[in-house]
């Protein structure tokens, strides 16, 4: 049975990367070529072992190594993407990355011949057949289960923030859809994702595992899609809230906030003498009292985020009032130090961005801005 174990949760900090992105022909347009770049050939270096296809056959995804710290992830992200675009050009096509392509018509592309895609398709159907989503996944390290657990449950606050600091999908196949992240809706679409509820401990969320593979529900734990999970494989906390970006610098933002919440939820949950309290009280894991976590109202952020982006505002954490995302930045930046996050919302939304390459050029001028 495919899930994982306590035992996988050994080291503190460590960092790994997963980006999704589309192939695309010369006129950056989605083109089938995973089993070229996949299964006809040998990729080369540092994809060897660490470049897969997605669902449809003009989705890759990269992994990075595992990475001790935040200076070898920059390296590593920045070294893999200058690898894919090489690797994709000396079979000329080139790679584009947003949280949707708006050329992409999910009707007239491939799915992968894979087994376990044509068992999702045949599971969830409808969904998972228009299911042409990019995204970002950040794992943290974490070396201790419950610890994990915990953490996983404070940082649903945070996915929202980062899901209107990413939001770079406006279209979907080609019409405006009046949102910023229309992947993070369309991918809401299959089941086990978006804000999960609150666990109150590592065993809750193992024998929820177990007993999503053991009836059927899931292929395996990799099944559940949530924005934000123990991974009980790797022995990490996944963060899957960004949409896909062409600009590494996004990326490697995201990755340092991811690292910077991870590490410090982590002291503080070795400094409280009772982390749990607010998870296991007779209020319930996903009440209001607890921290303002309440899956609603967590729901309620999301919706804003994937609406409006980066002009977003959030319900606080104490349930009591509304911040926006600028004064989110403000704290995060000043709590935590991570300077990039800053600039994240200084600069031009991709969803923005992405509008006015559409009203200045057309749909041409979107799809050669998304190419790396």
């Amino acid at each position: 049975m495919d899930v994982g174990s306590a035992e996988n949760f050994t080291r503190m900090g460590t960092l790994g990367v997963e980006e999704e992105f589309y192939i695309v022909d010369d006129a950056g347009r989605p083109t089938s070529a995973t089993d070229e770049l996949v299964y006809e050939s040998e990729p080369p270096g540092v994809l060897d072992g660490r470049l897969d296809h997605e669902l449809f056959k003009f989705i890759v995804e990269t992994q990075t190594p595992t990475c001790e710290g935040l200076d070898e992830a920059r390296e590593q992200i920045v070294t893999v993407r200058e690898a894919l675009v090489e690797y994709a050009a000396a079979h000329d096509y080139d790679i584009a990355a947003a949280g949707l392509h708006p050329a992409a018509r999910w009707r007239e592309l491939e799915h992968a011949e894979k087994p376990r895609y044509r068992s999702q398709l045949d599971r969830i159907r409808y969904p998972q057949h228009r299911n042409t989503t990019a995204g970002v996944h950040v794992h943290v390290g974490v070396d201790d289960a419950e610890k994990a657990t915990w953490i996983a449950n404070e940082l649903r606050w945070y996915m929202p923030i980062m899901l209107a600091l990413s939001a770079n999908s406006p279209y979907w196949e080609g019409y405006d859809t009046g949102l910023a992240s229309a992947r993070a809706k369309i991918f809401e679409g299959l089941p086990n994702t978006g804000m999960p509820t609150a666990f109150a401990g590592y065993e809750e969320y193992a024998r929820f595992e177990r007993l999503m593979v053991e009836e059927g529900s899931i292929a395996d734990r990799g099944e559940l899609w949530y924005d934000v999970r123990p991974h009980t494989g790797h022995g990490t906390v996944e963060l899957r809230a960004p949409d896909g970006q062409a600009d590494a610098e996004r990326v490697i933002a995201f990755v340092e906030y991811a690292h910077a919440l991870v590490l410090d939820l982590a002291e503080r949950y070795e400094d409280d003498p009772n982390p749990w309290a607010a998870y296991r009280s007779s209020g319930g894991a996903n009440a209001v009292g607890g921290g303002g976590l309440r899956r609603e109202i967590l729901d309620e952020n999301k919706w804003r985020a994937l609406r409006d982006g980066h002009d977003a505002s959030f319900i606080d954490r104490d349930g009591t009032g509304t911040i926006s995302l600028e004064a989110v930045v403000d704290r995060e930046v000043d709590r935590l130090g991570v300077e990039g996050l800053r600039r994240l919302l200084d600069t031009e939304s991709g969803a923005t961005a992405q509008r006015r390459y559409r009203r200045d050029g057309g749909l041409d001028a979107v799809c050669a801005a998304l190419m790396l």
